[in-house]
């Protein structure tokens, strides 16, 4: 059994407000992108410990940890409890997807498990079922169960389809080896209503984004690491029609009118060039 969890870009982000539980409520746009992660679950051997139902093993990407709070294993104990015929099963992923790039990667693979388990075992959840254990995940999980452009309000989780294409145009990603804090991001943040809402910016022609769609991360990550800001002003020296940073980074995307591969210009970081 295997399946390939999407990326994400967010199409604009803004901070709005701060919550009494700590969180922060957002606006933003999540638009589903091609670099995938590849998820493989296979029956486990019944000689591996009793105590362990689920495990995991990362490959082409190190991630370090307890494999017990990777979000893969945590999707599957949380179906578990409720559908405790599961079987015991071995997972492995494969990651295509960046890590601490802002593109929803580990969402995305949680998602995917919760997926890829309900369709195999015959679990039965709707949509919106597999949605509400999505958010018990974490903020963006329940947008990867949707997996089509959607705007995002609260702490990313809800969601409203959007009727938005970027077909032919090209994308291209470049994630330089910088860690980004999401703690550290929020923590630079000083929350406001933005003048105009990400939801109507996208509506309007790509060539308007440049001068009004924001990422609010953008301003406090560039001070820390202002070699992201020179990355993003390279994307469109290079021709894009609108960059930005995805999330709280430290991933780049610039939108193109044709393709544009900027592995030979960001020679020594992670790029992908799609068509959309």
């Amino acid at each position: 059994m295997i399946t390939f969890p999407h990326a994400k870009v967010n199409l604009g982000l803004n901070v709005v407000e701060r919550r009494a539980d700590g969180y922060h409520n957002l606006q933003t746009v999540f638009y589903p992108v091609s670099i995938k992660d590849a998820l493989e679950v296979t029956p486990m051997d019944d000689t591996f410990p009793s105590e362990v139902d689920c495990d995991i093993k990362v490959t082409n990407i190190n991630i370090e940890g307890d494999e017990q709070k990777n979000l893969v294993v945590r999707a599957y104990n949380l179906l578990k409890k409720d559908f405790p015929s599961l079987p015991r099963l071995h997972a492995h992923l494969y990651k295509g997807i960046p890590t601490q790039a802002g593109m929803g990667g580990g969402s995305s693979d949680a998602s995917a498990m919760l997926v890829l388990l309900n369709k195999s075992f015959g679990l039965g959840l709707s949509e919106q079922q597999l949605i509400q254990y999505a958010a018990q995940l974490g903020a963006d999980c329940a947008f990867f169960i949707m997996n089509r452009p959607a705007y995002a309000e609260g702490i990313g989780n809800q969601l409203t389809p959007i009727n938005l294409s970027l077909k032919g145009y090209h994308m291209a990603v470049v994630r330089p080896d910088i860690p980004v804090s999401t703690k550290q991001a929020y923590a630079r943040i000083t929350p406001q209503m933005p003048r105009k809402c990400c939801k109507d910016i996208v509506m309007q022609p790509v060539d308007t984004w440049k001068d009004e769609l924001v990422n609010d991360f953008e301003q406090g990550i560039f001070a820390i690491h202002p070699e992201l800001e020179v990355i993003k002003q390279k994307i469109y020296e290079e021709g894009a029609v609108y960059a930005a940073m995805s999330g709280s980074g430290s991933a780049l995307f610039g939108l193109f009118k044709e393709t544009r591969n900027l592995a030979a210009v960001f020679p020594d970081m992670f790029t992908e060039t799609l068509e959309l």
